[in-house]
């Protein structure tokens, strides 16, 4: 009952196995050392073509630099507001290149320079001493040895003095393991290299050192400027959800159309027809629109039989938007009552009905 396929959210080499092996067979382009695929397959898998559907919205000149990173000697940092989807455009890179995501590092301040680089195991420590045997690898250096990509999350919130562990390995591309009388050298074999992210409200966190920041290419995920493109991912990412829980609704196109259109505009700060408006200090990206939507669906379905309601949407907003700071709140009511009763249509007539719902 472990297998990746029956988990909650299998990784996407599990999720897109089939495309990964349709583009295998028909890749005729050249592959990076190390790499599973071409750049050109790669791309065709993240940005859709050919029969494969697209799994995530920026400009084609982002992924070709991305590619291009990490088939260098230089490592690659998303950096982005929060919910800009960073972590799946680092884990659909993994995937592609390497055929796995799951050798990830997730950073906080918790995080120690061991979890990073190797640990051991202790019963064999004590008894055999230090051995390869004993040795516990983490995922950076099973990434150095099978030659495969690992994914850092949030690496700016971890102190800076375990970050610079990096430093060595990215510069010479070996590790050292000095408890070890032989083989104390780990190469980096053929494909080996590390994607980072960072979110751009906690980059002051821990800064990273002048030092750090030379070995790594740094590439900004924006919000998805395009409406329709925002609204088609939104409703994409929900049907997929939903089918995972074998929910068999959908929520209507009038209720995609009020949260997506409310989330980009408390996002931006800016209605349709580009007039000021309120603007939440709280990230509203697309990733919390797919959570919000899906939630909705799950409320109406388990609890009235129904696909959601726009109403629902007022109370899953302000759980999703006003987390830290009681202002947004205030906006969201401002929202609801200024622009959404403006609106026609009965499903924004509903959402602005349902503004009582908001707590105090």
């Amino acid at each position: 009952m472990n297998r990746p396929a029956l988990a909650q959210r299998p990784p996407a080499e599990v999720l897109y196995a089939d495309e990964l092996s349709q583009l295998a067979n028909v890749d005729k382009g050249p592959v990076p050392p190390g790499w599973r695929l071409s750049m050109k397959a790669v791309l065709t898998f993240i940005a859709g073509g050919d029969g494969i559907r697209r799994k995530f919205v920026c400009a084609p000149s982002l992924l070709e630099r991305a590619m291009v990173t990490l088939a260098s000697n230089r490592a690659l940092l998303l950096v982005g507001e929060p919910g800009t989807a960073k972590s799946l455009l680092s884990e659909l890179l993994a995937a592609a290149i390497c055929g796995s995501s799951t050798l990830t590092i997730q950073g906080s301040a918790a995080t120690t320079e061991d979890q990073i680089k190797y640990g051991w195991n202790y019963a064999l420590l004590l008894n055999e001493g230090p051995s390869p045997r004993a040795l516990v690898a983490s995922p950076l250096l099973r990434a150095m040895r099978e030659g495969r990509l690992v994914r850092f999350e949030e690496i700016t919130r971890c102190p800076p003095e375990v970050q610079d562990g990096l430093l060595s390995i990215l510069s010479e591309r070996l590790l050292m393991v000095p408890e070890l009388a032989d083989d104390n050298v780990i190469f980096a074999a053929p494909g080996f290299n590390l994607i980072a992210t960072a979110n751009t409200r906690d980059r002051g966190v821990n800064e990273m050192s002048a030092a750090l920041k030379r070995r790594f290419a740094f590439e900004t995920v924006f919000p998805i400027a395009d409406y329709d493109e925002e609204l088609a991912l939104v409703q994409t990412e929900v049907a997929r959800l939903l089918a995972q829980d074998r929910v068999p609704v959908q929520p209507s196109p009038e209720v995609l159309e009020v949260l997506v259109t409310a989330f980009r505009e408390l996002r931006t700060g800016l209605d349709r027809d580009g007039q000021a408006g309120e603007r939440l200090s709280t990230a509203v990206s697309t990733a919390e629109a797919v959570s919000v939507a899906h939630a909705v669906a799950l409320r109406g379905y388990y609890l009235r039989g129904d696909a959601g309601q726009p109403g629902d949407i007022v109370e899953a907003l302000a759980g999703a938007a006003a987390k830290d700071n009681a202002e947004d709140l205030k906006k969201i009511r401002r929202y609801i009552e200024q622009r959404a009763g403006r609106r026609k249509g009965e499903h924004w007539r509903a959402f602005h009905a349902a503004r009582h719902l908001l707590p105090e």
